[in-house]
């Protein structure tokens, strides 16, 4: 399409102007000397006129060389440098939204150097959106699958720690839970709903090309902490199988493919982005202040003591904490060559002192053409530094609860009390000390071949190494009496992929086909090391920077120990996509996947899916309908879960030293006795999720209103367990084995709809939000209840709360029917089975931690420079257990001189003899809306400021992070999620002593050069 104006004239008209006509032809036979001078243009909307930036901008010679790219400003602002005058040039327009535009043959002249002003018009959809699926990318409105494609410009804003938070609550299906507040804190992340047991629920993550291994990196920290958000372009998702089955044994969870940025041809640019937070704890816990807590233990008739104080201990321990992010980026090239690097600072403090994650990032990613652009060489390297400083984070907060409000934390010359009967928190933050430094190098190298026109070959190598040190200390101390002890842990992880595969495209009027085969092998080392050491000299020297210090190696205590793994993957796949008319689509895809984790007799799995899809809105009779878009996809598709442990399939023994283990010989020492401890079962395979889709894709309104429904059901079947032989004389007490006919299926509805509109007057704005309806349940389970979740706190020691139980979710709580007190003020239960005795026969299922349904709305607003945006996110349908409660808040604990909280007084009708042992009375709603990020931006004018020859755009924004949660719930957050497994098995939505969640203020710059 061309361009709406030049000089404020339409391009055609342009050239039927005889006098113009007869100047451009009077220049191209001058022989007068050529002048290099800039170009200089503006976009505009074409409703209200106002200047359009992000656009992108590609300035070509007549026959299609010397390739430059520049994007316009807030203005909407565009130049191109070292141009020659009496020249044609070609130039096209591009912006996601809007339809492309183009110029062809401009004559460029001193004259006419600052004339082009182009109006563009708003996309009827965005169906030409490009969007990345496994090993290659198609357009939107050819995908049959269930793919949800998010730019950099739709991502969450705030302080970001991981990719999983760019993209909570933006897609239908997927459930993000921040299981903690802590800086660099592990993000549970789920698509479609969880289909394991033992496997997890972890989707595949896939950077630039490669897949990465869901392996811990170190200490409790998330694996993905080492990406810079700022690098990241987009991120796919793909959801359903005939989607995710090129991915095969991985792909059972979903697959999130990232994409980061890359250079564009033209003209460097450089951009600056920073941002200062001021954080606060959002919700701290109603416990009893001073006074309180005196009068409330009196009418106990309890005896506590007075230290005449009121403090507030969960102020003592918090803060007002800052972060500092600075980004600092470089991208550009020529026709032949393009780059992007970058460099990332990150300071962020937790809200709990004694916590800090300080994270260095560089990037540089190149691309370079080759033997008449035959050639492609993609290279991408990320290089992570990251710094996890930690307190004894459950301890500090369990003591800052609990403590005798009246006890003062400072004497009067300004000292940390030390205490008798407890300990202080501030003394222990002096005392104790982790440190976790994680050094991560992500590097890819991917040279693509043109072998023929349409036949491409591409070979991708990646590797992919962590390495990590964690430093426990605690220091020696006389009060309270301390020896001091030092930990260490090493972690060393490797992951290396090489690829190789054949790409065909033929494309014309009436039929699209391509085809794609591969090779694909990904080798996995992961290695642990551990020792300690006990018994430290008080001194200046702190034992971390000086083991040798120790004098307690007794092995009792101080046992060096470790691990090592080696994993392998080796895959054939390929797809098959075809289209007719651009209105009948079909996709195929295999892959047959070979994993090292599997038994001798089941070592390949085979995975395959197809897909259709039809275009309605391409037929005839629709063609005045006022659907811009509407499509139908239907698909189904099998993958697989290999995360599982390692080795489970082989046979695994222990040599002790032990009466059951050993035989006396004469009248010497017991030798040591060899066991077996796992029996081998070479017969374990897959575990493998089938999934069926039908999905409806729709846009109205010329595109201004657009959405999706889809109806996903999805089957998990030879569920992987670690389960006891039946057989009750066996050499081993438990084997792995893939548990008979029992399922867990996972089904549901997604709702996604989007209305972005633009009026005359220059105002902008766009609605819009999603809805997932889900149900998870598990089917002919052979036990009656496979427990987890293992309560924490005293008198709570090997009491479960969440059991798999059939016919429910996975996630229900598993527990005993609180149903009050009775005239001794003692805890009653509810008597299911009836034999007059309160028992584990009494638990009853009484609930799920999985929400049901999972929602987002948002919407954001423009005009001139201004702009806001607000996100909201929600969940509902689910329950969270408050460990915390049950283990600290109820009168016995008063009456004991522990602080509570008002709720455990609430029930006068409760004896202060009266335990609390695991129930329901601690089950709580865990149903949430958060406004999630709010945030205010301001584009400044640099032409009108004279500075747009320096500086191209100015950003100020400020962003509000965990504004506001309505919710029932009364814990730290209701988004939460301890990990509490028994024995491997997942546990879900149990609250113990949680790192409480931030409430930001963020002050951010953006300056492009």
């Amino acid at each position: 399409m061309q361009a709406t104006a030049i000089l404020g004239l339409h391009a055609a008209a342009f050239a039927e102007i005889p006098a113009l006509k007869s100047q451009a032809s009077h220049v191209e036979s001058s022989t007068r000397s050529l002048k290099e001078i800039t170009l200089t243009g503006k976009v505009l909307t074409d409703g209200s006129g106002e200047g359009l930036p992000g656009v992108t901008v590609v300035i070509t010679d007549a026959n299609g060389g010397s390739k430059q790219g520049a994007t316009t400003n807030e203005s909407g602002v565009f130049s191109f440098s070292n141009l020659q005058t009496d020249t044609k040039y070609n130039l096209d327009f591009s912006y996601i939204g809007f339809e492309k535009q183009s110029i062809a043959g401009f004559l460029l002249t001193e004259s006419n150097s600052n004339s082009i002003e182009v109006r563009l018009k708003e996309a009827a959809s965005n169906l030409g959106e490009v969007v990345v699926v496994g090993y290659g990318s198609t357009v939107k409105k050819d995908i049959t699958g269930s793919v949800k494609s998010l730019k950099s410009t739709e991502f969450n804003s705030g302080i970001i720690n991981s990719p999983e938070q760019l993209l909570q609550g933006k897609v239908s299906g997927v459930n993000v839970t921040s299981a903690t507040g802590e800086p660099g804190g592990k993000t549970s992340i789920t698509v479609r709903g969880p289909g394991g047991v033992r496997t997890g629920s972890t989707p595949l993550f896939v950077v630039d090309g490669m897949a990465l291994d869901n392996s811990s990196t170190g200490g409790d920290t998330n694996p993905l902490n080492f990406l810079n958000p700022q690098d990241i372009e987009s991120m796919d998702v793909l959801k359903d199988a005939s989607a995710t089955a090129i991915y095969g044994a991985r792909g059972a969870n979903g697959v999130i493919l990232i994409t980061t940025k890359k250079g564009k041809s033209g003209q460097a640019s450089v951009n600056y982005s920073g941002s200062l937070g001021l954080s606060t704890m959002a919700r701290p816990l109603d416990v009893l202040t001073g006074p309180e807590f005196l009068a409330e233990a009196a009418k106990l008739g309890a005896t506590v003591i007075d230290g005449k104080a009121n403090t507030d201990w969960q102020k003592e321990i918090s803060r007002t904490a800052t972060t500092h992010n600075h980004n600092i980026s470089i991208g550009g090239g020529t026709e032949k060559m393009t780059y992007y690097g970058s460099f990332g600072v990150q300071k962020q403090q937790g809200v709990l002192k004694g916590s800090q994650q300080d994270r260095y990032t560089g990037r540089v990613n190149l691309s370079q053409k080759l033997l008449h652009d035959r050639v492609t060489l993609d290279v991408n390297l990320n290089a992570t530094n990251t710094k996890n400083k930690r307190p004894n984070i459950q301890s500090m907060i369990g003591s800052a609860l609990t403590i005798n409000p009246t006890y003062a934390p400072y004497d009067v010359n300004g000292e940390i009390v030390k205490y008798q009967d407890f300990t202080n928190p501030l003394f222990a933050l002096q005392q104790y000390k982790e440190v976790l430094t994680t050094n991560r190098v992500l590097a890819s190298i991917s040279p693509s071949v043109k072998i023929i026109d349409g036949l491409v070959y591409k070979l991708n190598f990646g590797i992919d190494n962590s390495t990590a040190t964690q430093d426990k200390q605690t220091l020696p101390s006389t009060v309270p009496a301390e020896v001091g002890r030092l930990e260490n842990y090493g972690l060393r992880n490797t992951n290396k992929l090489i690829e190789n595969y054949l790409t065909y495209t033929l494309n014309n009027k009436t039929h699209s086909f391509s085809a794609l085969v591969g090779h694909s092998y990904q080798h996995i080392f992961v290695q642990s090391r551990n020792f300690s050491i006990n018994k430290f000299p008080i001194s200046d020297i702190e034992p971390i920077y000086n083991p040798g210090l120790g004098q307690d190696l007794t092995l009792v205590l101080n046992q060096p120990g470790g691990f090592a793994t080696i994993n392998e993957l080796q895959s054939f796949f390929g797809r098959a996509t075809y289209g007719f008319k651009d209105k009948y689509l079909a996709t195929a895809t295999l892959r047959i996947d070979g994993s090292s984790k599997f038994g001798a007799n089941n070592k390949y799995g085979s995975f395959p899916s197809f897909s259709l899809g039809w275009r309605i809105s391409e037929e005839n009779f629709m063609k005045s309908s006022p659907f811009s878009d509407l499509k139908l996809r239907a698909g189904w598709g099998s993958t697989g879960n290999q995360e599982i442990p390692s080795k489970i399939t082989q046979a695994r023994f222990t040599s002790t030293v032990s009466g059951t283990t050993s035989y006396p010989l004469g009248t010497g020492s017991y030798p040591a006795g060899t066991t077996n401890t796992r029996l081998a079962n070479p017969n374990i395979q897959w575990e493998v999720s089938q999934q069926t889709d039908l999905g409806l894709d729709f846009g109205l309104f010329k595109g201004a209103l657009n959405g999706e429904i889809d109806y996903f059901k999805k089957t998990s079947k030879k569920i992987l367990l670690e389960v006891i032989p039946a057989d009750p004389i066996q050499p081993a007490g438990t084997f792995w084995t893939n548990v008979p006919n029992m399922e867990i299926v996972n089904q549901g509805l997604e709702f996604d709809l989007n209305l972005r509109k633009s009026l005359d007057n220059g105002l902008r704005y766009g609605v819009g939000g999603n809805i997932t309806f889900i149900k998870n349940n598990v089917k002919n389970s052979p036990y009656s209840v496979i427990p987890s979740g293992a309560a924490q706190g005293s008198g709570l020691t090997s009491a479960t709360i969440n059991g798999y139980i059939n016919n429910q979710p996975i996630g229900t709580f598993f527990l005993k029917e609180f149903t009050g007190f009775d005239d001794k003020g003692i805890s009653t239960f509810r008597d299911v089975d009836g034999d007059g005795i309160i028992t584990d026969k009494d638990r009853v299922a009484s609930g799920t931690a999985l929400p049901t349904r999972m929602y987002n709305f948002n919407g954001n607003v423009a005009f001139k420079g201004f702009d806001l945006t607000a996100n909201f996110n929600g969940v509902a349908g689910n329950k969270v257990y408050d460990n915390t409660a049950n283990s600290n808040f109820y009168r016995l604990k008063l009456s004991k001189g522990v602080n509570v909280t008002h709720e455990a007084l609430a029930d006068a009708a409760e004896s202060i003899n009266n335990s609390a042992p695991v129930s329901t009375r601690y089950l709580k709603s865990g149903a949430y809306l958060r406004l999630n990020n709010l945030v205010l931006g301001y584009n400044l004018n640099t032409t009108k400021l004279g500075i747009n020859g320096w500086i191209q755009t100015v950003r100020l924004s400020v962003t509000g992070q965990n504004l506001f949660v309505w919710t029932k719930y009364n814990g730290f957050d209701p988004e939460v999620n301890n990990d509490r497994s028994v024995n491997g098995i997942t546990s879900y939505g149990i609250d113990y002593l949680s790192y409480p969640k931030a409430k930001t203020i963020l002050f951010g710059l953006n300056i492009g050069f």
